[in-house]
């Protein structure tokens, strides 16, 4: 059981008053015919109006429950039907990893550092558009025999991680300590690939891992990369007088001076408003 309200809105959103309708309390059921008003405003004070926007007007509709009615409609809402099909998790990077690890189908192969990796172009190409530039536009030669890529600049193992993330949007498994060295190359990986949601997973392990050691350089990384959250991470880490103290005492100070003297006036500009 319930009512419905129709406005006429104007250009601002707000009803018109002098067009508004109420239906009765009446009853609403699956299969119904529905209850309204088969004439609701004439076109002639429509186009007389100031209430058309481009030929087109708004209606809004409120639709009411007797105070008296909520509390067994909640009731009914809130009751799901019960199932017993048990559907289970998607395991589709499960698969995808399958495929990455067996080689079946793959069509490119990427030489790094004297290591080769073996991929499929379709599904690199569908991950980033970097992949998809460099890939398909070769597709119709060598389509037979495969192609073969090689990637300067870039550590085996991150290339490897890299392609792990392509194909399960996860990262592998790793040892704690390694987490903050490999989220470092992955970053660069992440921003050269376009690859945003990889980017983002490195800045946050970068600033779970933000320490004296690697702050300086997480810093200048995170300035290259335009990392604004890493950025305001290390700045806010570093504008401590004990964290700088320390991290003055090390190798780190001196390539953050020579990488970007700019940071170290804004670490200061930090401290001193403190």
């Amino acid at each position: 059981m319930a009512q419905a309200k129709f406005d006429l809105l104007d250009r601002a959103g707000k009803p018109v008053l002098s067009n508004t309708r109420t239906t009765t309390l009446s009853e609403f059921s699956p299969g119904g015919t529905g209850h309204g008003f088969p004439e609701f405003v004439r076109r002639e004070f429509l186009e007389k109006s100031e209430h058309l926007s481009n030929d087109c007007i708004k209606i809004s509709c409120d639709v009411i429950i007797p105070d008296d009615l909520r509390t067994e409609y909640r009731i009914i809402a809130a009751s799901p039907r019960v199932s017993s099909i048990a559907v289970p998790p998607s395991d589709l990077d499960r698969h995808l990893g399958d495929l990455l690890e067996g080689k079946e189908g793959a069509d490119v192969t990427f030489q790094v550092a004297g290591e080769a990796f073996s991929a499929h172009r379709f599904l690199l190409a569908a991950r980033s558009r970097v992949f998809k530039a460099e890939l398909l536009g070769a597709m119709k030669e060598g389509a037979a025999t495969g192609v073969c890529v090689r990637v300067d600049d870039m550590l085996p193992q991150v290339f490897k991680a890299l392609l792990h993330f392509v194909y399960t949007d996860s990262l592998p498994a790793m040892e704690e300590q390694e987490e903050a060295a490999m989220a470092q190359h992955l970053l660069e990986a992440a921003d050269r690939y376009e690859l945003p949601r990889l980017r983002l997973i490195c800045e946050d392990k970068l600033c779970r891992h933000l320490d004296v050691s690697t702050a300086a350089t997480t810093l200048v990384l995170a300035e290259q990369h335009h990392c604004r959250g890493l950025k305001k991470a290390c700045i806010e880490f570093l504008a401590s007088r004990h964290a700088l103290e320390e991290l003055m005492a090390t190798d780190g100070f001196e390539h953050l001076v020579k990488s970007c003297p700019a940071l170290v006036k804004e670490i200061m500009s930090k401290l001193a408003a403190r």
